[in-house]
Protein backbone atom coordinates (compact mmCIF):
# COMPACT_ATOMS: atom_id res chain seq x y z
CA UNK A 1 0.00 0.00 0.00
CA UNK A 2 1.41 2.81 -1.21
CA UNK A 3 1.66 6.09 1.40
CA UNK A 4 1.47 8.60 -1.15
CA UNK A 5 -1.16 11.22 -0.67
CA UNK A 6 -3.78 11.14 -3.76
CA UNK A 7 -3.65 14.13 -5.96
CA UNK A 8 -6.28 17.19 -5.28
CA UNK A 9 -8.57 17.42 -8.47
CA UNK A 10 -11.04 20.12 -9.06
CA UNK A 11 -13.46 19.78 -12.22
CA UNK A 12 -15.19 22.50 -14.46
CA UNK A 13 -17.54 21.33 -16.26
CA UNK A 14 -20.88 23.49 -17.79
CA UNK A 15 -22.73 20.89 -18.47
CA UNK A 16 -24.38 18.49 -15.56
CA UNK A 17 -24.41 15.02 -17.07
CA UNK A 18 -21.01 15.47 -18.16
CA UNK A 19 -19.81 16.84 -14.31
CA UNK A 20 -21.48 14.13 -12.89
CA UNK A 21 -19.91 11.25 -15.40
CA UNK A 22 -16.88 13.03 -15.00
CA UNK A 23 -17.05 12.77 -11.22
CA UNK A 24 -18.12 9.35 -11.26
CA UNK A 25 -14.33 8.34 -13.35
CA UNK A 26 -12.58 10.21 -10.65
CA UNK A 27 -13.93 8.28 -8.17
CA UNK A 28 -12.86 5.09 -9.63
CA UNK A 29 -9.56 5.84 -8.60
CA UNK A 30 -7.93 5.91 -5.09
CA UNK A 31 -4.56 7.57 -5.85
CA UNK A 32 -7.07 10.72 -7.09
CA UNK A 33 -9.38 12.99 -4.98
CA UNK A 34 -11.73 15.53 -6.10
CA UNK A 35 -11.20 18.75 -4.10
CA UNK A 36 -14.30 20.42 -5.70
CA UNK A 37 -16.44 21.37 -8.77
CA UNK A 38 -17.81 23.94 -10.57
CA UNK A 39 -19.82 24.38 -13.62
CA UNK A 40 -18.65 28.12 -14.64
CA UNK A 41 -15.44 29.67 -14.87
CA UNK A 42 -16.03 32.13 -12.12
CA UNK A 43 -17.05 30.13 -9.65
CA UNK A 44 -14.07 27.98 -9.53
CA UNK A 45 -11.65 30.72 -9.78
CA UNK A 46 -13.50 31.68 -6.36
CA UNK A 47 -13.04 28.21 -4.77
CA UNK A 48 -9.37 27.74 -6.29
CA UNK A 49 -7.65 29.11 -3.04
CA UNK A 50 -9.92 27.64 -0.51
CA UNK A 51 -9.50 23.93 -2.25
CA UNK A 52 -6.17 24.30 -3.37
CA UNK A 53 -6.46 21.75 -6.30
CA UNK A 54 -2.95 20.05 -7.74
CA UNK A 55 -5.01 19.09 -10.64
CA UNK A 56 -7.57 21.96 -12.37
CA UNK A 57 -9.71 19.64 -14.90
CA UNK A 58 -11.00 22.35 -17.33
CA UNK A 59 -13.58 22.52 -20.11
CA UNK A 60 -12.99 24.84 -22.60
CA UNK A 61 -16.33 25.82 -23.29
CA UNK A 62 -17.74 27.67 -20.24
CA UNK A 63 -20.36 30.34 -19.68
CA UNK A 64 -18.29 33.55 -18.73
CA UNK A 65 -14.86 33.34 -18.57
CA UNK A 66 -14.14 30.69 -20.98
CA UNK A 67 -11.14 28.16 -20.25
CA UNK A 68 -9.08 29.78 -21.79
CA UNK A 69 -9.23 32.81 -19.10
CA UNK A 70 -9.70 30.21 -16.51
CA UNK A 71 -5.98 29.09 -16.97
CA UNK A 72 -4.83 32.46 -17.11
CA UNK A 73 -6.17 33.36 -14.15
CA UNK A 74 -5.61 29.88 -12.32
CA UNK A 75 -1.96 29.97 -12.69
CA UNK A 76 -1.70 33.73 -11.34
CA UNK A 77 -4.06 32.77 -8.27
CA UNK A 78 -2.39 29.45 -7.99
CA UNK A 79 1.19 29.42 -9.59
CA UNK A 80 1.39 25.51 -9.11
CA UNK A 81 -1.81 24.07 -10.43
CA UNK A 82 -1.70 22.08 -12.92
CA UNK A 83 -4.16 22.69 -15.86
CA UNK A 84 -5.88 19.53 -17.57
CA UNK A 85 -7.92 20.52 -20.39
CA UNK A 86 -10.71 17.90 -21.27
CA UNK A 87 -12.97 19.53 -23.80
CA UNK A 88 -14.61 18.21 -27.38
CA UNK A 89 -12.56 20.83 -29.12
CA UNK A 90 -10.19 18.68 -31.09
CA UNK A 91 -8.55 22.06 -33.41
CA UNK A 92 -4.94 22.39 -33.07
CA UNK A 93 -5.36 26.17 -32.39
CA UNK A 94 -7.22 25.52 -29.63
CA UNK A 95 -4.48 23.55 -27.74
CA UNK A 96 -2.35 25.94 -29.29
CA UNK A 97 -4.40 28.53 -27.26
CA UNK A 98 -4.37 26.81 -24.23
CA UNK A 99 -0.83 26.03 -23.80
CA UNK A 100 -0.02 29.66 -24.08
CA UNK A 101 -2.27 29.96 -22.00
CA UNK A 102 -0.58 27.85 -19.37
CA UNK A 103 -2.20 24.66 -19.41
CA UNK A 104 -0.38 21.14 -19.26
CA UNK A 105 -2.61 18.91 -21.13
CA UNK A 106 -5.24 18.75 -23.54
CA UNK A 107 -7.74 16.09 -24.17
CA UNK A 108 -10.90 15.68 -26.03
CA UNK A 109 -13.89 14.08 -24.22
CA UNK A 110 -13.97 10.92 -25.97
CA UNK A 111 -11.27 9.37 -24.30
CA UNK A 112 -11.66 6.98 -21.68
CA UNK A 113 -11.38 6.65 -17.76
CA UNK A 114 -7.71 5.07 -18.02
CA UNK A 115 -6.67 7.99 -20.43
CA UNK A 116 -8.15 10.66 -18.01
CA UNK A 117 -5.99 8.55 -14.54
CA UNK A 118 -2.62 8.67 -17.07
CA UNK A 119 -2.99 12.36 -18.10
CA UNK A 120 -3.26 13.47 -14.74
CA UNK A 121 -0.21 11.70 -13.10
CA UNK A 122 1.57 12.70 -16.79
CA UNK A 123 0.98 16.09 -15.68
CA UNK A 124 1.63 16.15 -11.91
CA UNK A 125 5.29 14.73 -13.14
CA UNK A 126 6.18 17.70 -15.02
CA UNK A 127 4.93 16.35 -18.55
CA UNK A 128 3.20 17.57 -21.14
CA UNK A 129 0.04 15.65 -22.36
CA UNK A 130 -1.63 16.04 -25.67
CA UNK A 131 -4.18 13.47 -27.11
CA UNK A 132 -2.07 11.09 -30.06
CA UNK A 133 -5.21 11.99 -32.59
CA UNK A 134 -4.15 15.80 -32.38
CA UNK A 135 -0.79 15.79 -31.36
CA UNK A 136 0.63 15.70 -35.06
CA UNK A 137 -1.49 18.50 -36.30
CA UNK A 138 -0.60 20.66 -32.70
CA UNK A 139 3.31 20.40 -33.47
CA UNK A 140 2.67 21.42 -37.25
CA UNK A 141 0.36 24.50 -36.44
CA UNK A 142 3.07 25.32 -33.27
CA UNK A 143 6.06 25.40 -35.58
CA UNK A 144 4.02 27.41 -38.09
CA UNK A 145 3.34 29.99 -35.78
CA UNK A 146 6.77 30.07 -34.32
CA UNK A 147 8.58 30.14 -38.12
CA UNK A 148 6.09 33.62 -38.03
CA UNK A 149 7.96 35.27 -34.94
CA UNK A 150 11.37 33.95 -36.13
CA UNK A 151 12.06 37.40 -36.78
CA UNK A 152 12.87 37.90 -33.13
CA UNK A 153 16.81 38.84 -32.28
CA UNK A 154 17.67 35.51 -30.05
CA UNK A 155 20.58 36.83 -27.43
CA UNK A 156 23.40 34.47 -25.91
CA UNK A 157 24.28 33.34 -29.71
CA UNK A 158 21.74 30.24 -29.72
CA UNK A 159 21.55 28.43 -32.31
CA UNK A 160 17.88 27.79 -34.16
CA UNK A 161 17.68 23.92 -32.85
CA UNK A 162 19.46 25.27 -29.78
CA UNK A 163 15.54 27.97 -29.30
CA UNK A 164 13.74 24.73 -30.72
CA UNK A 165 14.94 23.17 -27.53
CA UNK A 166 13.94 26.17 -25.06
CA UNK A 167 10.52 26.08 -26.78
CA UNK A 168 9.57 22.77 -26.27
CA UNK A 169 11.34 22.68 -23.02
CA UNK A 170 8.96 25.62 -21.86
CA UNK A 171 5.89 23.54 -22.38
CA UNK A 172 7.12 20.92 -20.11
CA UNK A 173 8.55 18.30 -22.61
CA UNK A 174 11.08 15.61 -21.72
CA UNK A 175 14.46 14.69 -23.66
CA UNK A 176 13.26 12.03 -24.98
CA UNK A 177 10.20 13.88 -26.30
CA UNK A 178 11.73 16.30 -27.08
CA UNK A 179 13.98 14.09 -29.88
CA UNK A 180 10.93 12.29 -30.82
CA UNK A 181 9.11 15.95 -31.99
CA UNK A 182 12.50 17.37 -33.81
CA UNK A 183 13.24 14.14 -35.17
CA UNK A 184 16.24 13.75 -33.43
CA UNK A 185 18.22 11.53 -30.90
CA UNK A 186 18.55 12.03 -27.11
CA UNK A 187 22.05 12.37 -27.25
CA UNK A 188 21.53 15.10 -29.71
CA UNK A 189 18.86 16.95 -27.61
CA UNK A 190 21.33 16.61 -24.65
CA UNK A 191 24.12 18.20 -26.74
CA UNK A 192 22.25 20.81 -27.48
CA UNK A 193 21.23 21.57 -23.79
CA UNK A 194 24.75 21.44 -22.84
CA UNK A 195 25.74 24.39 -25.13
CA UNK A 196 22.65 26.48 -24.42
CA UNK A 197 23.08 26.07 -20.74
CA UNK A 198 26.86 27.20 -21.19
CA UNK A 199 25.97 30.43 -23.52
CA UNK A 200 22.88 31.05 -21.12
CA UNK A 201 25.06 30.90 -18.16
CA UNK A 202 22.81 28.24 -16.60
CA UNK A 203 22.57 24.91 -14.93
CA UNK A 204 19.11 23.78 -15.30
CA UNK A 205 15.83 23.41 -17.63
CA UNK A 206 14.11 25.87 -14.87
CA UNK A 207 16.65 28.78 -14.92
CA UNK A 208 16.86 28.53 -18.60
CA UNK A 209 12.94 28.85 -19.69
CA UNK A 210 13.23 31.89 -16.68
CA UNK A 211 16.07 33.77 -18.49
CA UNK A 212 14.69 33.42 -21.68
CA UNK A 213 10.91 34.40 -20.94
CA UNK A 214 12.52 37.01 -19.67
CA UNK A 215 13.88 37.86 -22.40
CA UNK A 216 11.07 37.11 -25.14
CA UNK A 217 12.78 34.19 -26.54
CA UNK A 218 10.03 31.66 -25.72
CA UNK A 219 6.25 32.32 -24.51
CA UNK A 220 3.86 29.96 -22.34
Amino acid sequence: MSDLLPVRVFVVEDDPKLLANVLKVLALYPELEVVGSARDGEAALNLLTESKPEVLLLDLELPGIDGIGVTKAAKIKLPSVEVLILTSFDEEQKVYEAMQAGASGYLVKRVGPEKIRSAIQEVMQGGTVIEAGIAKRFWAYFQSVQSQTAAVIVPWGLTEPEVEVLQYMAKGLSNAEMGRVMSIERRTVRTLLSHLYRKMGVSSHVDAVVKALQAGVVRL
